[in-house]
């Protein structure tokens, strides 16, 4: 693809005004919705006095000390999860990439699933998941450089990446699988299941004020660099012509989006579809240019996160968690993405 058709693909067009319009709408509705829905619910004609300080009844004390900062989680999740996949996507020039493409959520779930089988506080196994992420993206970037050379597969960097993700992504899958095995199947089995699922019902102010800093420092990034990840969807060849380095701007690319997974896994745990599916449901109404797609998806995602946890804690008894809803949910939608783009396309 050439720069000019690069420059009429990016062409906002009718679909910029409505896509933001319909993506900003979705976000106001899925907010509002989880902060009245709920086993405490709340009014929204209550929501106004709470939030200037004129209502202290129960209603307004489950707002401030559970609702909010839950629904702050999930939209910080949501967002960046969906933000990254949506940089994946771009720059592997793959539809089916996602976050943990790289292995950073199973080096984040490896992280999380030792510090309950040492039986660390909540903070260390946040500690741990998120150190987890970032090492596990260090040692496949350290991998990839060193399988390149004239007898590997030096002659495409993407390829090498994935294979060195997908290869450790296996091992670190195998290393959780041992430590669900020795685990105590009373107390740290049922606690490393459900964190492997996905859930925020644990997530303390703190927590997510210590996951947004890395996880909007990602984001940030992300959006800043998002029209030169334009540039990689030309093809290595044709980005370098343009004066672009890409093994530098990859590894931005790549450093940001760990950033964000590593952060919202160890805050929430594995929640996965977020990151394949949000990107093509922004996609779909706005366009491929990664300039509107990546802040679309973040608005999206965080919508999409908002309706799925809102669910999950009011559907039943027993909360759901994230992970099964966001599958149960994201395949159908996922699936129905595909076959109307094979249709638009036949």
């Amino acid at each position: 693809m050439s720069a000019t058709a690069l420059r009429a693909r990016a062409a906002p067009g009718w679909r910029g005004p409505l896509a933001w319009s319909l993506a900003l709408l979705a976000l106001v509705v899925a907010f509002l919705a989880a902060l009245s829905v709920g086993r405490f619910p709340i009014a929204p004609a209550q929501l106004p006095a709470i939030l200037l300080g004129r209502d202290e009844s129960p209603a307004a004390l489950v707002f401030w000390n559970i609702r909010l900062p839950r629904v702050a989680a999930a939209m910080l999740v949501g967002a960046a999860l969906a933000a990254a996949g949506a940089a994946f996507q771009g720059m592997f020039r793959n539809p089916l990439a996602s976050p943990d493409l790289l292995g950073v959520s199973a080096g984040a779930s490896l992280g999380a699933v030792l510090g309950i089988f040492l039986g660390l506080p909540v903070a260390a196994i946040q500690g741990l998941a998120f150190a987890g992420g970032i090492a596990a993206v260090a040692a496949v970037a350290a991998l990839a450089g060193a399988v390149r050379g004239p007898r590997g597969y030096g002659g495409d960097p993407i390829l090498v990446l994935i294979l060195a993700g997908i290869a450790l992504g296996a091992l670190m899958g195998a290393a959780i699988s041992l430590l669900k095995i020795l685990a105590d199947p009373y107390n740290q089995l049922p606690a490393i299941t459900f964190w492997l699922l996905g859930t925020l019902s644990a997530a303390t102010r703190g927590d997510i004020l210590a996951a947004a800093a890395p996880a909007l420092l990602g984001l940030v990034g992300l959006f800043l660099i998002r029209w030169r990840l334009n540039l990689l969807t030309l093809g290595e060849d044709e980005a370098r012509a343009l004066g672009v380095n890409t093994t530098a701007l990859r590894a931005g690319a790549v450093a940001c989006a760990t950033l964000c997974t590593a952060a919202v896994t160890a805050l929430a745990g594995a929640v996965g579809w977020i990151g394949l599916v949000v990107p093509h449901m922004a996609r779909m109404l706005g366009g491929p240019d990664l300039r509107r797609l990546v802040p679309l998806s973040m608005l999206l995602g965080a919508a999409f996160l908002l309706a799925v946890d809102t669910l999950a804690r009011s559907a039943g008894r027993m909360e759901i968690p994230l992970g099964i809803l966001t599958a149960v949910l994201g395949t159908p939608l996922f699936l129905w993405l595909l076959i109307r783009a094979r249709r638009g396309t036949a």
